[in-house]
């Protein structure tokens, strides 16, 4: 894959029913799932492993034409119970990243901000090494999923360091890679993210991936409940959060308007 070649990065968070519209941005139906990836798949995307998709970055070996990186924030349990029998069937790698101190728990820190005060089961430490054995790839997402710009140095450095060194633990291997919470991120977050031995971290910044990405504010399309497959592959093909058809036809009136004469194109 050339440098002017670019990889898009999915961001997904819980696989299961949404109960409220909140919920929707955050969740989407096993079914919905499902339909998603065929579709990639239809269109002739593939997923590749986080390593590969990193040693690329780095400058090493090429991707394959529609490479794309799967991620899931959070680790809950429905991603083991709906998504994973869907991607063992395709044989496709992916990537799950944990909050190590609520291994087993719940995601608390959506309490005050879902209308329900609802939540929902994360993964367990057997779960895990199950799904690690079965091709999942964990990471970290920090201890407890704080907003790291918030933290005085020694705070941050322990959500950093602490639950990549939780994690290491319980994985049995290094863990290279994190995501950064509600994709919260500063200078001083990013120094402290090296500090901390990270190889790489994931922003929510949409857009797409190339070589010259900065490592440390890796871009991230986001997912909803709420796309359709065709709202997907609109965000696959356009690099953005809005996968709205009338997304699509501003892009290419857009694109038609820069090559008319006096209209800014080369």
């Amino acid at each position: 894959m050339s440098q002017s070649q670019r990889v898009p990065v999915l961001m997904y968070h819980r696989v299961g029913e949404a109960q409220n519209a909140w919920e929707a941005r955050y969740a989407i139906s096993a079914d919905g799932f499902a339909a998603h990836m065929r579709a990639l798949a239809a269109a002739g995307y593939r997923p590749v492993e986080i390593d590969a998709f990193v040693a690329w970055l780095e400058g090493g070996a090429a991707l394959p034409e529609g490479a794309f990186l799967l991620t899931f924030d959070d680790g809950f349990q429905g991603v083991r119970e709906h998504a994973l029998p869907v991607l063992e069937a395709l044989r496709w790698p992916f990537t799950v990243f944990l909050l190590s101190d609520l291994i087993g728990g719940e995601d608390v820190w959506t309490r005050k901000s879902n209308p329900s005060g609802q939540t929902y089961p994360l993964l367990n430490a057997e779960e895990i090494r199950d799904m690690q054995g079965r091709g999942c790839s964990f990471q970290s997402h920090t201890r407890s999923h704080a907003s790291l710009p918030t933290l005085d140095d020694a705070a941050l450095a322990d959500q950093l360091a602490g639950s990549r060194q939780a994690l290491a633990e319980l994985l049995g291997h290094a863990v290279d890679y994190i995501a950064y919470p509600f994709g919260h991120l500063d200078e001083r977050v990013v120094a402290a993210t090296r500090a901390a031995g990270y190889r790489a971290a994931f922003a929510t910044q949409p857009g797409f991936n190339r070589r010259d990405v900065d490592r440390y504010r890796i871009r991230r399309l986001d997912v909803f409940g709420t796309d359709t497959p065709a709202m997907l592959l609109r965000k696959m093909r356009f690099g953005s959060n809005d996968g709205s058809l009338a997304q699509a036809i501003r892009y290419f009136l857009e694109r038609l308007r820069s090559r008319l004469p006096g209209g800014g194109g080369a």
